[in-house]
């Protein structure tokens, strides 16, 4: 049968509804741009991967170069120390109040009979002066030595129970200790870090740049801000052990110098 108004084979139509669709339309970048921010991009990405290296301290350093010259010597004078020979505080500081103008191989020879004699700061107190000055006449100078013996074992006996002050200021309070004598017992006796400005010390402070002054305290300070304080005690002995082998007052042996052929030395005043 057919169906008036259709089509054939429907039986009724559907109706169809449209869903509008809205268009974002997105602002255009031009070429230039896209081209930076590819580059930035790039740049970025190279940054985060370099590893963040530390700065190297090079050889205009002065503190490293410092360093550098006592690793040196280190290594050449692994034993370098004391060269007073002493048996505790108290013959350390009587023998480095006797190494004034001579030399501690001298003092050496004197000391086994002096402290063999007065071996503590009572019996050295109450040395009859002439002998003290028949002990110490190799090495010159025995009045004013002597007289110096007897007063630190009085100074000693009475104001410290007979013994080693710690201290610098109670050190260099005793007759005939300065602050170079002070100064080596601190750091041999009592393992307090301390600068010993000898006469080689000054020298090679001097040459290597270290200081240009000639005032013991000055120079200490110099080397005081660039060492680090471990470095101080042993170091000093190890730049006067190079002072006796090598780097000698009036002819320094610069051509067997391992501190110059590593590029440490400037020479100053050479």
């Amino acid at each position: 049968m057919a169906v008036s108004g259709g089509r054939p084979g429907l039986s009724r139509t559907r109706a169809r509804t449209r869903i509008p669709v809205a268009l974002v339309v997105l602002p255009m970048r031009s070429r230039r741009e896209d081209a930076v921010r590819r580059a930035v991009s790039s740049e970025v990405a190279a940054a985060d991967a370099v590893p963040e290296v530390s700065e190297v301290p090079t050889m205009a350093d002065p503190a490293w170069r410092a360093g550098a010259v006592d690793d040196e010597l280190m290594a050449l004078y692994p034993d370098a120390a004391c060269a007073l020979e002493h048996d505790g505080p108290f013959q350390l500081l009587v023998a480095t109040v006797l190494s004034a103008q001579t030399t501690d191989a001298r003092v050496n020879t004197v000391t086994p009979e002096l402290f063999e004699r007065y071996p503590d700061a009572a019996a050295l107190g109450a040395a009859r002066r002439e002998d003290l000055e028949a002990i110490l006449r190799p090495l010159g100078f025995q009045r004013a030595k002597a007289g110096h013996l007897l007063g630190i074992g009085q100074a000693l006996d009475e104001r410290f129970g007979g013994r080693v002050p710690r201290s610098r200021e109670e050190l260099v309070s005793l007759p005939g200790v300065g602050r170079k004598t002070a100064n080596v017992v601190l750091g041999n006796a009592f393992g307090q870090p301390a600068i010993t400005v000898d006469t080689h010390v000054g020298r090679l402070s001097r040459r290597l740049g270290w200081t240009t002054s000639k005032d013991p305290v000055r120079v200490e300070k110099d080397i005081a801000s660039l060492w680090e304080p471990w470095r101080w005690t042993d170091g000093c002995h190890r730049l006067i052990e190079h002072g006796r082998r090598v780097c000698s007052a009036r002819s320094p042996r610069c051509g067997e110098c391992a501190l110059l052929e590593a590029g440490l030395c400037p020479q100053v005043g050479i």
